[in-house]
């Protein structure tokens, strides 16, 4: 046996072992710094287009995909509520009409209607105002799940629209709701706001010298069954207090609402 020939042999596998394990670090120190460089363009990306933001989270951020059942009322469940005439329709929305109109003032602030929501509305204290259309004369307010809103489902599921008269009276509801809300699979991390902004700033979504007035996590639909909804985290950004854009927080997906809730919310 030639041991000098095997040592030879292991020492040549050695280094080609070593060449092969230092191309690897560079390669992740490669993509480190291209990551870097990446999170630091689109933040000159912005300076550059005169787009100012109010301060981002930088800690990473974990959360996952939930599911909701649309809820089928009963007559059991509205048998309580008092000074209303309500009827069901389509087993999943409320349609009630107030023997009295209830007075807002002038203002119509949101905390003018908690009292009339917690006391009237089923499960009144899941919903968080979302906006008011002085066209439409209507005030919206959406369900929140863990203090997040449920921004976009399916034929308009888990929200309250009040109907105003011309003296800025509560005349009229309808109502919908999500029920059983379950979290699916495990926490995963949801990607930076600022490469959110990033993405929308790249497809011309974002108007130069715009300021970017709030940032939320909430949850869109991306699964609508008949009966149940599959949301997914969803960053929204509030752009000059006027209108809204979401992205996908997961996928990185831009995901085009309808006008009507495009409108801004605080």
């Amino acid at each position: 046996m030639d041991w000098s020939r095997i040592k030879t042999i292991f020492i040549i596998t050695f280094l080609i072992l070593d060449v092969y394990l230092l191309y690897q670090l560079m390669v992740k120190h490669n993509a480190n710094q291209l990551e870097m460089m990446k999170e630091t363009s689109v933040e000159d990306q912005l300076k550059a287009a005169d787009i100012t933001y109010e301060a981002m989270p930088k800690a990473a951020i974990k959360d996952q995909y939930v599911r909701a059942k649309i809820k089928v009322f009963t007559k059991d469940d509205i048998k309580e509520l008092e000074g209303q005439s309500i009827m069901i329709r389509d087993e999943s929305t409320l349609v009630s009409k107030l023997e009295e109109p209830y007075q807002l003032d002038e203002k119509a602030e949101p905390i003018s209607l908690s009292a009339f929501i917690n006391e009237n509305i089923l499960f009144g204290r899941e919903y968080q105002y979302w906006e008011r259309d002085d066209k439409k004369k209507t005030i919206t307010y959406f369900q929140q799940y863990q203090n997040k809103f449920l921004y976009q489902n399916v034929n308009g599921n888990g929200k309250i629209v009040f109907e105003l008269n011309d003296k800025n009276q509560i005349v009229s509801y309808e109502q919908t709701y999500f029920e059983d809300i379950k979290k699916l699979d495990v926490k995963e991390e949801v990607i930076q706001p600022i490469k959110a902004l990033g993405i929308l700033l790249q497809k011309g979504l974002i108007e130069p010298k715009s300021k970017v007035t709030k940032a939320e996590l909430g949850y869109s639909t991306i699964v609508p069954l008949a009966s149940s909804q599959v949301f997914a985290p969803t960053w929204r950004f509030i752009i000059d207090n006027e209108k809204s854009l979401y992205v996908n927080a997961f996928e990185g997906q831009v995901i085009p609402f309808g006008s009507e809730e495009n409108e801004v919310t605080e």
